[in-house]
């Protein structure tokens, strides 16, 4: 008799225990394979769930399917199949079940309310969209009601209600008077949620104005006014009692009775409050009091979420955005004012609807294969999970043996190419529902390759390379890779097959060279193809440039002397001081050498020599120093030339031991510059032989040194000598001394473990150099294990300097370990490094992704945190793609080229700056790690309001005559809402003087207005912009053009109003009065008066005496004198002194020369004379002057 059997559950568990170690075959990106492969329908694009069209144009519910074949679709409505052939206003899209129901014929959109869902099928299943809640916006009148005026008592609390009639979507409620100006709000008058206008106490400055509650309808853009209260306040003072108003106590000073605090809104002690999770929860507590209460908000038994609690409404709502369940609790508010305090309770619910913890995923499995599809999601109430097959409910489909549902999982065994199908998921509570499609597709291909066939690789010599072999197949084929068509599999020792085909082989050798096949077989057959390897000779700079030391105007050259593969093309080139060199005139370049022809300053700095062919390079640099010309020498040392040192020379070792040997040398002539430093390199023959490095530096009085070794190298020493000229050659090598070997002493460095694939990680380190091995036979020990689950060690032994792990589960944490090891032993216990395996592409979207138009040209976002497991990887950043999809205003062409704002790390909201305002735009939202993009969540639509306009463009000022100034413009370029007119303001301005400023405001039809000027002279500044109805935009500025005489009336205007230009003026005027009272005084007093010389001054050629030398000074009052002038009156005026040769005879003092001439000295005459000499006029003669006075 048999036992009993075990309960169900116990073989699902066991079933998934086994699944769990299998793995569906990954379709290749190679559009050729996705071609031809058979695949069940997918929708790839959908109506929103709740999808609110606008009555004024078509209805367009999206439905978007692949496949192959491609599928064809057809649609039910309110669960009916819906004939679209049948109604001629509805059409589907060709190659797509988009449906259009036109109205240009007429008919009405409320017709065709209700529940859509989209079919799309092909021979191998049906996959379902969501089920399309269609509704036309609506945007009803406001009832017409006579409003009588609202009395109320001075410091009473009012409240406005505003009952604005329903619409789909609901409206938007603002306050503003009559004359459309917005009502101020602050934490006595405020607005609440519901729309209502609460006055925690009015003021008689309240009834100044009217209210008017507003509704703005989103879809038809129209806003309705109800009519509007009017306020009678009933007061004891009228409101012009400035010294009331003014008064620090008004409520008292104006005979109003303070009051305790009493909410207004929600009444009562306590009311209750439900919110789905990652939704926002809006908290209200409005109070009324005299004075205003000040609202206060806590919770019971905690803080108040800082991260994502804020305060609105002057701190009457609490918003707590993206709510949880750790949200729920009591919550309250409390309103105080001096007269004291009350306070609401709210007690908060948190419920959800259905969310995803794993989204069933499509499942390609080859046949005998077996596979899972797991829908799981959670929700409160606990949502329930409903199976269907291509559309059917699984229980009413045909039953498959190799098919098992267990709760939120279907397990397929041993599949078959009929179970080929559609799978739904629908999950599903009172607050919501999700539906998932996931198709399993049965695959039977044979193996096939996808790379090109007998490619050439080419490779240098020593270096590491792989050959790639892409292939598919169903059932997954096995590779093997051989060489020259015979041999056994290669896969070991120097070679390493990759999971993806690749051949890696760790270091290239001659005999490497030749023909590689690489064979992928499954049970349907087989495919291979094959990769030619050419083994090329390395690129080596053989005879490298050497620093040089050379005087200005000499000649320079540099060698570079290279060997290379002669299949190979090489191009040598160089470099200055790290830039291209550019070969002038005095610059010659070969093939192995530069030459530089006549050294100048600019010349000195590094050269690098670059041989390169297209598969590597090498390089060596040199140091060119140019000397100046010298000055003449103070000493015999400094007239010498100076230059690099001799090498040194006879190195000896002596003092040998296990770590240190003693190096002795000779050092060679300084060539009139001290050696300041020796430099000692070594070189070593095993791992890079013929390779010098630095070994350690010594000052330049030293020439013997002790130097520290490591184990198991080979050395060989040389040495540099430098001055301040440059470097010396290296001295000749000295014999070789190997020292003897031990375990490492440490570890290798940068220890890494990375995935390159989803199902693998690379574990790399810096590999140990020759004088840290230590040892022959160097090699690493690598180790590594899960992390958490504490699992025994796996190591391997590594000769190179990566390792990569097959077969990991997708990004998880590992222990890693490297230990370096020789044939003497093994190095010190390593550290252990924590690594992750490869990431795969994010599998969840984020969810309940919320938007809020913040202003015309920004919005913010908020969403669900994905769960950790379904990020897969390192959570980089959460990404929005969006795109504008149309503008609001009719006839404007937009771009509708997809951007992107991400968030880095793990945020659960962001701000998306630089919209267009005015604009339709959708967005989608995805989870970024390091492989890439997840799925795309729900697209999301919202709108920008109005902004303000760009500037006015082409704004052109021209002025036809100098009576009128003509303007023109055109219309902004992007208006960003409706224009209402545009605004000009301008100022006449004349220099630093500036007019009053005039406004004008025109239509948004007006682009030109002409300004009838006040003057010929002044100019105008003008500064136009465009409104809308939110304000005026960007202004843009021009100036009329300048009149002609602009610049000389500027500068007048300027320098007569200076106060240095005053300043001078009154300065020359005094001084002109002191020159005219000492002129004055003088001629009062009488002068002496020289006469004037022959020489200085000759005679006219009308005097008859100048021939013999004699004088006349007869006084001729009818003559005009030389240089006289003219009256108006015809008579001559008086410009020389009429005084008698007795007046200059007075006082006895003049004397005749022996010639007969008078001499003597009268400085009153010679500065008359010098003022004859300039040819003053009447005018300007200061002795003219005062006798005119007298």
């Amino acid at each position: 008799m048999a036992g009993p059997q075990p309960p169900p559950w116990v073989h699902a568990a066991f079933l998934l225990c086994l699944l769990g170690i299998g793995r569906a075959i990954e379709i290749p990106m190679d559009p050729s394979i996705q071609n031809e492969l058979p695949q069940p329908p997918t929708i790839t694009k959908q109506s929103v769930k709740d999808h609110i069209v606008d009555p004024r144009d078509n209805i367009l519910i999206e439905c978007e399917a692949k496949g192959n074949p491609a599928p064809s679709f057809h649609w039910t409505r309110n669960s009916r199949f819906f004939n679209v052939a049948k109604d001629p206003r509805v059409s589907m899209r060709r190659r797509s079940g988009t449906l259009v129901i036109d109205f240009r014929s007429g008919g009405r959109p409320e017709e065709y309310e209700g529940e859509y869902q989209c079919f799309a099928r092909n021979k191998f299943g049906t996959a379902l969209s969501n089920r399309i809640r269609l509704q036309v916006s609506k945007s009803p009148l406001w009832p017409k009601e006579n409003l009588d005026p609202v009395v109320v008592q001075e410091g009473a609390p009012l409240t406005l209600q505003c009952n604005p009639p329903p619409g789909l979507p609901s409206p938007v409620i603002f306050w503003m008077s009559s004359s459309m100006e917005p009502i101020t709000q602050d934490k006595r008058v405020s607005q609440g949620h519901n729309g209502d206008l609460y006055f925690s106490n009015v003021m008689v400055q309240d009834m100044q104005t009217d209210y008017s509650c507003n509704a703005r309808f989103h879809f038809t853009h129209t806003i309705q006014q109800k009519n509007p209260f009017t306020l009678k306040v009933l007061t004891n003072h009228p409101y012009n009692d400035s010294s009331l108003r003014n008064h620090p106590d008004m409520y008292s000073a104006r005979g109003v009775a303070e009051r305790t605090p009493s909410f207004m809104y929600p009444q009562g002690t306590s009311s209750s409050q439900m919110v789905l999770r990652g939704t926002d929860l809006l908290l209200e507590c409005i109070a009324s009091g005299v004075p205003t209460p000040d609202i206060a908000w806590y919770k019971k038994g905690g803080d108040l979420p800082s991260d994502k609690a804020k305060f609105e409404n002057f701190n009457k709502a609490l918003r707590i955005t993206s709510v949880s369940e750790e949200d729920s609790g009591e919550y309250f508010c409390l309103a105080s004012n001096k007269m004291g305090s009350i306070r609401h309770t709210i007690s908060v619910r948190v419920k959800a609807a259905p969310y995803w913890l794993e989204e069933p995923e499509n499942l390609i499995l080859a046949p005998g294969e077996d596979g899972r599809l797991v829908c799981r999601a959670n929700g409160n109430p606990k949502p329930t999970v409903q199976w269907m097959v291509n559309g059917e409910p699984l229980q009413s489909a045909p039953p498959n043996p190799n098919r098992e549902v267990a709760g939120d999982t279907i397990i397929f065994r041993d599949t078959q190419i009929s179970s080929r199908a559609v799978y739904q998921c629908n999950t599903s509570n009172e607050h919501g529902y999700l539906l998932a499609n996931a198709f399993v597709s049965v695959l039977d291909v044979p193996p096939r390759m996808l790379s090109a066939r007998n490619q050439l690789i080419r490779v240098i010599l020593y270096n590491r390379t792989r050959l790639d072999c892409p292939f598919f197949g169903s059932p997954i084929p096995t590779l093997r890779w051989f060489k020259n068509g015979q041999g056994s599999n290669l896969d070991g020792g120097n070679y390493h097959v990759y999971e993806n085909g690749s051949l890696e082989i760790k270091m290239i050798r001659k005999e490497d060279q030749g023909i590689y096949t690489c064979v992928a077989t499954n049970i349907l057959g087989k495919a291979e193809n094959q990769v030619r390897l050419e083994v090329k000779d390395p690129t080596r700079i053989f005879r490298m440039p050497e620093d040089q030391t050379a005087k200005r105007g000499t000649t320079v050259q540099l060698e570079c002397r290279v060997k290379h593969d002669p299949s190979l093309k090489l191009t040598v080139s160089w470099l200055k001081d790290d830039e291209p060199l550019y070969i002038g005139n005095r610059m010659k370049k070969e093939d192995d050498s530069l030459t530089i022809f006549g050294v100048a300053e600019r010349d000195h700095g590094s050269y690098t020599c670059i041989a390169s062919t297209e598969l590597d390079q090498d390089l060596a640099k040199a140091y060119l120093t140019v000397l100046a010309d010298q000055t003449t020498p103070t000493n015999r040392l400094a007239a010498l030339p100076k230059g690099r040192p001799d090498r040194p020379r006879d190195l000896e070792l002596t003092d040998l031991a296990e770590r240190s040997v003693r190096l002795t040398w000779i050092p060679g002539d300084d060539n009139n510059s001290p050696i300041t430093e020796y430099v000692v390199q070594f070189e070593e023959d095993q791992f890079q032989p013929g390779i010098w490095h630095d070994h350690s530096k010594f000052p330049g009085s030293v020439n013997s040194a002790v130097l520290p070794l490591s184990p198991y190298v080979n050395y060989q020493f040389r040495v540099i000598a430098v001055n301040e000229v440059g470097s010396s050659h290296p001295s000749l090598p000295s014999e070789r001394y190997r020292t003897s070997g031990a375990p490492p002493e440490f570890n290798p460095g940068d220890v890494k473990g990375e995935g390159t694939r989803k199902n693998n990680m690379e574990i790399t380190w810096t590999p140990m150099n020759a004088t840290s091995a230590f040892g022959p036979n160097l090699r690493y020990i690598v180790k590594w294990r899960r992390r958490e689950t504490r699992e025994t060690w796996n190591n391997v032994t590594v000769w190179g300097s990566r390792y990569v792990v097959g077969q990991t589960p997708v990004y998880v944490p590992y222990e890693i370990r490297v230990q370096a090891e020789n044939d003497f032993g093994k190095g010190p216990e390593p550290d252990t490094v924590i690594g992750y395996s490869g990431e795969d592409y994010p599998r969840a979207a984020p969810t309940d992704v919320k938007v809020r138009v913040l202003n015309s040209t920004a919005i913010s976002l908020q969403w669900n945190r994905v769960y950790s497991d379904t990020v897969q990887g390192q959570l980089r950043e959460y990404r929005a793609y969006y795109w504008r999809e149309s503008s609001l205003l009719k006839n404007l062409w937009v771009s509708q080229k997809r951007q992107q704002a991400s968030f880095s790390g793990d945020r659960l909201r962001g701000v998306v700056s630089r919209l267009f305002p005015y604009s339709n735009y959708k967005l989608e939202m995805v989870v970024v790690n390091g492989r890439g993009d997840g799925p795309r969540s729900e697209t999301k639509e919202f709108t920008t309001p109005e902004g303000v306009p760009s500037a006015p463009r082409r704004f052109r000022v021209r002025q036809p005559n100098l009576q009128t100034i003509t303007l023109e413009w055109d219309h902004p370029e992007h208006p960003n809402g409706i224009l209402t007119g545009y605004s000009l303001r301008y100022t006449a301005f004349n220099g630093t003087k500036v007019g009053k400023q005039m406004v004008e405001n025109f239509s948004p039809n007006d682009t030109k207005f002409t300004v009838q000027r006040a003057d010929p002279v002044s100019r105008y500044r003008f500064t136009l912009s465009a409104r809308t109805q939110v304000g005026s935009g960007e202004a843009v500025t021009e100036e009329s053009p300048a009149p002609p005489n602009e610049a000389y009336t500027n500068n007048q205007a300027d320098i007569a109003t200076q106060g240095w230009f005053i300043g001078l003026m009154c300065a020359i005027a005094l001084l002109v009065l002191i020159l005219l009272i000492v002129c004055f005084i003088k001629r009062s007093r009488g002068g002496k008066y020289p006469v004037r010389e022959k020489k200085d001054v000759p005679l006219g050629p009308e005097d008859p005496k100048e021939e013999d030398g004699s004088f006349d000074y007869s006084d001729e009052d009818n003559k005009p004198l030389q240089g006289s002038q003219t009256s108006l009156d015809g008579t001559i005026k008086q410009q020389e002194s009429d005084d008698s040769l007795v007046d200059y005879g007075e006082g006895g003092e003049g004397q005749f020369n022996e010639d007969g001439s008078f001499i003597g000295q009268y400085t009153v005459k010679k500065d008359k004379e010098e003022t004859e000499g300039n040819e003053s006029s009447e005018a300007t003669s200061p002795v003219n002057a005062i006798y005119s006075l007298a």
